[in-house]
């Protein structure tokens, strides 16, 4: 189970008492380290219409870390499709890989990344539901590469057509796992909040693996939340602010990352206790020690080529600690 790359899933969290600007400068900030720990690559994830995430407009934000950082692979984890034209994401990532060549990463979703309400506000209609996803990945593809199309364009993406960008699939069921199995696609898994199904699905993607131009054969990120601090206790603290965040979700009351309390169960019920431990439940929390041995344990069960870690953190220098020691972490799990 050696060298198993590990990458770095951002949501760009706003913390309370802070601003937007704040969060990416520390984006940016966390990117840079990532890079020099030897992090593979740096996504950030579209959300809508909550206060605590500043990477809705994805492909922006992509370009700030990109610009600020000159070897880690940058991209998307993912970009909402069904919230847009195909067309505009072909021209977005385009421009993105002629700007920084060989960097650039599309990981796609199937999700609204958001609530009903503001999906409508995103898509204007009720047709895109998310179900013609597969021919929303076919238009997108064929826009990058006119040779897989049936047709003739009569539309081209300018600039970049005939650029090579990886494109993922995304995933926190079967469905994605299926279909980028079929494709021979690249396929990432949303562990770090549907930790239940994240065996099956891995097992339907290998399952219905074809070899493709892209991959010879299957390859799975994973991805976790793994929380680390020099103390065991510490790193339990601070995994609150995550867990505040899901319990506002839960309640539908949206707001910025809370600073960590010293026992979730101090600010909700058993009922909603039991919820986030369903949901959280594949977290890795504690020292470097612990995060190791439950980390080996992970990548052992899932068989993950990568995984890519999401640490929604309040403090930012503790957010850089964690992520610091998960790749000591993994550096001493690839050397042995």
């Amino acid at each position: 189970m050696t060298n198993v790359k590990y990458s770095v899933l951002d949501l760009a969290p706003v913390v309370e008492n802070s601003t937007v600007q704040d969060s990416l400068m520390n984006t940016l900030d966390l990117a840079q380290h990532a890079e020099k720990w030897g992090y593979e690559r740096f996504w950030l994830a579209e959300h809508h219409n909550m206060p605590g995430i500043a990477s809705s407009a994805t492909s922006v934000v992509i370009g700030h870390v990109a610009a600020g950082t000159s070897t880690i692979r940058v991209g998307s984890g993912g970009i909402m499709l069904p919230n847009h034209a195909p067309l505009v994401i072909a021209e977005q990532f385009d421009t993105l890989e002629s700007l920084f060549p060989n960097r650039i990463d599309l990981g796609l979703g199937r999700a609204p990344g958001t609530d009903q309400v503001t999906a409508m506000a995103l898509r204007r209609d009720r047709r895109s539901d998310g179900n013609d996803f597969p021919e929303q990945l076919e238009e997108l593809r064929a826009y990058f590469d006119p040779s897989l199309s049936e047709h003739t364009p009569a539309v081209h993406a300018v600039p970049g057509e005939g650029l090579s960008i990886p494109i993922w699939l995304l995933g926190s069921s079967g469905f994605s796992a299926q279909l980028a199995g079929q494709l021979g696609l690249p396929f990432s898994f949303a562990s770090h909040f549907s930790p239940e199904n994240t065996i099956p699905a891995i097992n339907l993607y290998r399952r219905s693996f074809t070899p493709s131009s892209v991959l010879s054969e299957p390859y799975v990120m994973v991805g976790v939340n793994a929380i680390a601090a020099d103390e065991e206790q510490q790193a339990k603290r601070i995994a609150t602010s995550m867990q505040q965040s899901f319990l506002g979700l839960i309640r539908n009351e949206r707001g910025k990352l809370r600073a960590p309390i010293d026992e979730i169960e101090s600010v909700c019920t058993p009922y909603e206790k039991a919820i986030l431990d369903k949901q959280l439940g594949g977290s890795i929390v504690g020292d470097a020690s612990t995060v190791e041995e439950k980390l080996t344990a992970f990548i052992s069960e899932t068989g993950a080529d990568e995984i890519i870690v999401n640490a929604q953190i309040f403090d930012h220098t503790d957010r850089l600690r964690s992520y610091e020691i998960v790749s000591e972490v993994m550096k001493q799990h690839n050397a042995k």
